[in-house]
């Protein structure tokens, strides 16, 4: 697969995940409105690949602007363009911290590809052969800039032959399961099967789901989790029908400083997304509609994390706090 994003030495090329599967278009983001404008319109998404996409931003706007304060305002535009993934300020405060600002961008994007194939090899052994595995949203490789997290678990274990049986939620409203997890397993050759949201719980009970496992945007410290909207559905159907609920993230999605999930921002998004599917209306344009980007998932309905460092378990109170005194990823991988 062509790389989500990449650093050219004057600007960020990226595929405008917007146009697949249709079309792989690469577009060149060089000014701040350009970066501001990738991230809040979803052409460039995923936690971790906006983590990598932010702190290149970074380095693209000391190069282009002198002025102390413009450049400060223009940084924090691009760390508050997308509020609930804490992988864009976590990246963009790194690279503000650092005394070389473009190796430690290299170093984030290096470390991104490390941590996902962690994240595969940690998740391996939960996988039996012919498990049947649900998986929501889009993680894989264009969400990470890296191997993917949840989907990067699931297509590491199907090329380890474990004859998996794949089910893609479409992800409304955007249907970034259909559009890009359906890509993705096709562009790794594992087959898969899509289903609309809806027929999530009935999947899991007539289909014999074995394991659930998504991905992250932000995890608070007791382990409250966000993520894309629907994935609170997801495990609470997966409590019901006593199927084991996997989070798989990287710890710069762990956000140390939160209590619960009650204070995690909660991104909602323009109403035009529900009422229309591809730019076509499905309803009255003045329909009213309650569209948050994301959900938070109680930490009692989580399984486990799939982190680089291995699989956290409860209590979280505990393994949550100690994931922040491991060492960097660069010294374990």
């Amino acid at each position: 697969m062509t790389e989500a994003l990449r650093w050219t030495g004057d600007a960020i090329e990226y595929i405008d995940q917007r146009r697949l599967p249709h079309e792989t278009h690469l577009v060149r983001a060089q000014t701040v409105d350009e970066l501001e404008s990738a991230i809040k319109s979803l052409a460039i998404r995923g936690a971790p690949a906006l983590g990598v996409f932010g702190a290149y931003g970074v380095v693209l706007l000391r190069q282009r602007i002198s002025d102390n304060e413009a450049f400060k305002a223009a940084t924090e535009r691009i760390r508050n363009a997308r509020p609930t993934a804490v992988n864009l300020s976590w990246a963009v405060d790194r690279v503000l911290a650092a005394g070389d600002m473009l190796a430690e961008a290299n170093s984030i994007h290096e470390e991104q590809r490390a941590i996902d194939r962690m994240i595969a090899q940690a998740a391996l052994p939960l996988f039996s052969n012919g498990s049947r595995v649900l998986t929501h949203c889009n993680t894989g490789p264009i969400a990470t800039a890296g191997g993917g997290t949840a989907l990067g678990a699931i297509i590491a274990a199907a090329q380890a032959k474990k004859n998996l049986a794949v089910y893609a939620s479409e992800t409304r409203p955007l249907l970034q399961g259909a559009r890009l997890t359906m890509y993705e397993l096709g562009q790794a050759g594992v087959d898969a099967t899509l289903i609309v949201d809806s027929a999530a719980a009935v999947t899991m009970q007539q289909k014999r789901i074995d394991l659930v496992i998504v991905g992250a945007d932000r995890v608070a410290r007791n382990g409250d989790t966000a993520n894309k909207v629907g994935t609170y559905g997801l495990a609470v159907a997966a409590a019901h029908h006593g199927i084991p609920f996997y989070v798989a993230a990287p710890r710069s999605s762990f956000d140390f400083t939160l209590p619960n999930g009650a204070a995690i921002p909660i991104e909602e998004r323009s109403g035009d997304e529900v009422r229309q599917v591809g730019g076509i209306a499905i309803t009255d344009p003045q329909t009213a509609t309650y569209n948050p980007a994301f959900d938070v998932t109680p930490a009692r309905l989580v399984t486990g994390f799939i982190t680089e460092y291995g699989i956290l378990k409860p209590p979280y109170s505990e393994s949550i706090p100690e994931l922040a005194t491991r060492p960097n990823v660069g010294a374990l991988a």
